[in-house]
């Protein structure tokens, strides 16, 4: 927990860092554009692990996981865990908007809710594709 609030305080420093630029011309655009790019990259790098997080917890709490899990090694267990949330993870930037992802940035509840309807909405799909 202490490395998404250190990571949500990096963003938001870097987001206003690039709302502060001072300089003229055609070099501060792109020095604030760079900015809130890097802030946004940070951002969403932030949501992502998160998103594995939570995935991480939802898969160990079904029962097919379970089941499946007492025939594995903790190697193949870790494996299948990194594949399936490694797809959830890379689905979540085609579910989420800038507005959301800087909302969750700032409010934790809404940043908890969201992970949670990101993960709900593709887990099964991805633990399906592995599955097989």
């Amino acid at each position: 927990m202490k490395k998404l609030l250190v990571s949500t305080a990096m963003l938001a420093t870097l987001a206003l860092a690039g709302c502060t630029s001072t300089g003229t011309g055609t070099t501060a655009g792109t020095s604030a554009n760079t900015a809130i790019t890097t802030a946004s990259g940070i951002g969403m790098n932030v949501f992502k692990a998160a998103i594995d997080n939570q995935c991480r917890s939802e898969i160990e709490k079904q029962t097919a996981w379970r089941v499946a899990s007492v025939a594995m090694t903790e190697t193949q267990q870790e494996s299948v865990k990194t594949n399936v949330c490694g797809c959830v993870s890379e689905q979540a930037p085609q579910q989420v908007t800038l507005v959301e992802l800087g909302n969750a940035a700032i409010d934790s509840s809404y940043r908890t809710q969201l992970v949670a309807q990101v993960v709900a909405k593709s887990i099964q799909s991805c633990y399906t594709s592995f599955a097989k």
